[in-house]
């Protein structure tokens, strides 16, 4: 059975699968016992999971979804992801996509910064051969929508790079690292060779947002299962995110103003005073 193209979607985000994460990832992280319950639920609710390229591509030309489709990310690139999630995957047959901060990764590009116990290029390859899509997450994680235009360019080409350097084929969908982007952001993910990207949103993915701005709902520790039943069914959504909607728009605008400031200061712009 099939459904309309134009339904919408849940996309669930999450980060580490962890029994004892740090401090600094433990809120947006899940246990693996609740994570096997997840997708539990979901196997026995008879959903669909896709990859991100396989809804972008029914998206874009129109084809049918499958019966209650969801997808299922993750973002950075966390060790618990080959070591707790696969295997509860793979159990169900459930196809996913990770997200991978280049940088953050175990070996030759490794940089600073990374929250927690990463993966090895070793490991993201024998996720990627048990049918995990492997996307982009920049480099090392930054702000996009504060980078000058050769540090965008930078993080978007570096990562992209080195997937294809490490996997053999060059990642084709992308998220933005803490949600962030804006409309020279997209147009750069565009250009760079993405075909794809997913912010955060917290509100259903529809067709109508446009390939580059697909939304996501957040999956934390504190998140229930009954409550996580209710975000994959599209209920009550709004009201289990009022408060972030509420901070995301506080922080559009203060990172808004943070760019206009930086931009004077690098040209060395200035406003003379007005003569009495």
């Amino acid at each position: 059975m099939e459904v309309p193209v134009t339904q919408p979607v849940p996309i669930l985000m999450y980060h580490a699968v962890a029994r004892d994460p740090r401090p600094s990832t433990r809120a947006l992280s899940v246990s693996p016992r609740a994570f096997t319950e997840q997708m539990q639920l979901l196997a026995d609710r008879g959903f669909t999971p896709l990859t991100t390229a396989q809804l972008a591509a029914a998206w874009r030309g129109g084809s049918p979804l499958p019966l209650h489709p969801v997808l299922i990310t993750f973002d950075d690139g966390y060790e618990g992801v080959h070591r707790h999630a696969l295997p509860v995957l793979a159990k169900h047959g459930f196809p996913a996509t990770l997200f991978i901060s280049t940088g953050w990764l175990h070996g030759p590009y490794e940089t600073d910064g990374a929250p927690d116990t990463m993966l090895d290029w070793g490991q993201v390859r024998e996720l990627a051969e048990a049918g995990m899509e492997i996307g982009g997450h920049s480099h090392t994680h930054p702000q996009l929508d504060q980078l000058t235009d050769e540090q965008l360019w930078f993080e978007m080409l570096c990562c992209r790079e080195i997937i294809d350097e490490q996997l053999g084929r060059a990642p084709v969908s992308f998220a933005y690292p803490y949600g962030y982007s804006s409309r020279r952001v997209r147009r750069t993910v565009r250009a760079a060779g993405f075909a794809q990207s997913l912010a955060v949103g917290n509100e259903l993915a529809r067709r109508t947002q446009g390939p580059y701005a697909l939304k996501r709902v957040t999956v934390r520790r504190s998140t229930r299962l009954r409550e996580f039943e209710r975000l994959v069914d599209g209920r009550a959504i709004a009201w289990n995110f009022a408060r972030d909607h509420a901070l995301t728009k506080g922080y559009a605008l203060l990172r808004k103003s943070h760019r206009l400031i930086r931009m004077v200061t690098q040209n060395n712009l200035f406003f003379p005073a007005l003569s009495p």
